[in-house]
């Protein structure tokens, strides 16, 4: 009984939350104009389609543009409030499932000495002979085949999984201390402190991995520090190894692991740790008991924001790593830039994507079945 309260008052609170927001954006003219808007009618709506289509065929390079207003003439088509819901969903069609359909069109391809480096996929041949038309259509899945017969390809793959994987961990042993310390601080301090670990991402990322590199080289700050304290005689290399790519990746992804942290510890009742007190609990069994436990959706969403970029990293291992250090996003540039062989980095993008979307949907599914069972 007290599952199922705690499940309706929590959905009645996401709803109460959805409602709020959307009082606020009916403030907003445009959004209050959509909103508002009646369902056109079938002729007004084939009028604005054909205008449309016809606009799309002249100037096809805004397809993205075109794309977001045919999927909001389809919502207001329906109803006002349609044309709302659809511009979320045309946002991620334009920007997301778009671009991805492009790079698996590639990936079917084969390379061509050609502007773009790729054969078309769909070409239309006519026989002079009968008069005749017909639609070819090449399909060519060596380039998926030839990713799992060159160990170059494998060992990038799990190179990245280790690598993310050890650096997300790390990133969790750092960050985790920091935004417990964040909500245990003094109310008055706390913006002061978020501030702190939001300033970094004011500066440009490549500026900051290049400070990294003054930094850990070995006439650097750090080995002049050692070296001034008498720690060490001789400077350390850390530039260019995989201990750089380690310092750079936790460095630039620490705040996308505080910050879900934070916001998840600081909603924790206090009394629950008075309690566990109350009753005996020793401070440090009372974390692994009680604040643990309920921080595990703030570490999972913080494992998620370091990890998924992690994997696909460039910038850093191209500057800090080294030439034995080798990451999927390395030879993904590769092979787009100095090969030029875009069906082949095409299919690298499509199954690293595929590596890092099957799992968090997997997992997705596993926490709704879950949560329904424990409704």
């Amino acid at each position: 009984m007290v599952d199922s309260t705690q499940f309706i008052s929590g959905a009645i609170a996401q709803t109460g939350r959805i409602a709020g927001l959307h009082a606020r954006l009916m403030l907003i003219p445009p959004y209050r104009w959509l909103a508002n808007l009646r369902p056109l009618p079938i002729g007004r709506t084939l009028l604005f389609a054909l205008i449309l289509f016809f606009a799309a065929w002249s100037l096809p390079g805004l397809w993205p543009l075109w794309l977001v207003l045919a999927i909001l003439l389809a919502g207001v088509a329906v109803t006002g409030r349609g044309a709302v819901i659809a511009l979320p969903y045309a946002w991620l069609l334009a920007f997301f499932l778009s671009p991805f359909l492009i790079v698996l069109k590639i990936s079917f391809a084969e390379i061509a000495s050609a502007i773009p480096p790729y054969t078309p996929l769909f070409e239309i041949l006519w026989d002079m002979e009968i008069e005749e038309a017909y639609l070819s259509v090449k399909l060519n899945i060596y380039n998926y085949l030839f990713l799992l017969e060159d160990d170059l390809y494998i060992n990038s793959y799990l190179s990245s999984l280790q690598i993310a994987s050890v650096s997300t961990f790390l990133t969790l042993l750092v960050g985790y201390p920091i935004a417990y310390g964040m909500v245990r601080a003094p109310v008055q301090y706390r913006t002061m402190l978020l501030m702190m670990v939001i300033l970094p991402f004011w500066t440009s990322f490549l500026i900051r991995v290049y400070a990294w590199i003054g930094i850990l080289k070995k006439e650097g700050l750090l080995n002049l520090a050692l070296m001034s304290t008498g720690i060490i005689d001789e400077p350390l290399t850390i530039l260019n190894t995989d201990t750089a790519v380690y310092i750079g990746i936790i460095y630039s992804y620490l705040p996308f692991m505080v910050l879900p942290l934070y916001a998840t510890l600081e909603k924790m009742d206090e009394s629950l740790l008075e309690a566990a007190a109350d009753l005996g609990c020793h401070p440090l069994k009372a974390f692994w008991v009680v604040t643990l436990p309920l921080s595990l959706p703030g570490i999972v969403a913080g494992c998620f924001l370091v990890f998924i970029p992690a994997v696909g990293e460039f910038v850093i291992p191209d500057l800090l790593g080294g030439s034995e250090t080798i990451m999927i996003g390395k030879t993904l540039w590769a092979e787009f830039f100095n090969n030029r062989d875009w069906p082949v980095s095409s299919a690298v993008a499509v199954i690293l994507l595929l590596l890092l979307i099957v799992p968090i949907v997997a997992f997705q599914r596993m926490q709704e079945n879950n949560a329904k069972k424990e409704a």
